[in-house]
């Protein structure tokens, strides 16, 4: 593994871990994009089996941090997606991944960063994958108070989450970041999701500014040149509702874009990093989907 620069911002190094793929030669390429509700996380949150699943099937792995929020809001943090993978395409041969053969995978808000670069992205990715990714920004589900982490967690005041992110930019949270355990981060992301204000913080715009934010709504951009897609969510998501998968798949189908749906009653937000023979088999058909068009 090689870890790489890729962009810098008013000397903030943004960063990419690279994984060259088994075999000679050029290999196609998988850029992976982390979760963490656009608020934390970073290019770490990829389990040695995940990586062994791509790698192990010859393909490069480049997984890679962006700018989180609320101190970075979306627009730039979709171009730190967009100049990244312009950073792997001009230096992709030189890691013996082949720049003309590239998928985007990622999960959760990964997910829905893998979505918006199937329509943001040029040249396109040539297969996008969504693990419990979103597509819609402006529905009930992120922009009212979540009934889930207000039934299941205590009340985050406000100074506390305050307190958690604060003005300098930042592109990789801390392994104390995080919403289960109720530190840092992920405090204040719980907080913005019992308090209805997602939205808002990652993007620094209100809800109801719908014309604004089609721009980043992967639902509103779907169009029969859009990349072959594979959608994978759990019914049983608490987080990201299934609803958002399922639009979609709606979307997708709509506009005649070659997609798979692959989806299971017990799997969780979280299924991705509790793995069982049920994510082992969710790759398999995953890389199976990567195969045919990258």
């Amino acid at each position: 593994m090689e870890t790489h620069v890729y962009k810098q911002v008013d000397g903030h190094e943004i960063k990419a871990n690279v994984f060259p793929g088994a075999g000679d030669g050029p290999r196609p390429g998988i850029v992976f994009i982390h979760g963490g509700g656009l608020i934390m996380g970073n290019r770490e949150a990829i389990l040695p089996s995940h990586i062994e699943h791509f790698t192990g099937s010859g393909y490069g792995l480049v997984s890679i941090d962006y700018r989180l929020a609320p101190e970075t809001k979306l627009p730039e943090i979709v171009t730190d997606i967009e100049e990244a993978w312009t950073w792997l395409r001009a230096e992709g041969l030189s890691f013996g991944i082949d720049p003309e053969q590239l998928a985007v995978v990622g999960h959760s808000a990964g997910g829905y960063l893998a979505l918006t670069a199937g329509h943001r992205l040029r040249p396109r990715p040539t297969a996008v994958v969504s693990f419990c990714g979103y597509g819609d920004l402006t529905g009930d589900w992120c922009t009212r108070p979540s009934p889930h982490y207000i039934r299941e967690h205590d009340a985050v005041p406000k100074k506390d989450a305050r307190a958690a992110v604060g003005e300098s930019v930042t592109s990789a949270s801390t392994r104390r970041d995080s919403m289960r355990a109720l530190q840092g981060r992920g405090m204040f992301y719980l907080y913005c999701r019992q308090q209805g204000i997602w939205l808002n913080e990652v993007s620094g715009h209100e809800p109801n500014d719908r014309e604004w934010f089609k721009a980043y709504e992967p639902i509103h951009n779907v169009s029969p040149d859009y990349p072959p897609t594979m959608l994978i969510h759990g019914v049983a998501d608490t987080d990201v509702p299934i609803e958002q998968s399922e639009l979609m798949q709606r979307e997708l189908a709509r506009h005649g874009v070659t997609h798979e749906f692959l989806r299971r009653p017990e799997w969780g937000h979280a299924f991705l990093y509790e793995p069982d023979e049920t994510v082992t088999e969710a790759f398999a058909q995953v890389m199976a989907f990567v195969a045919k068009h990258v």
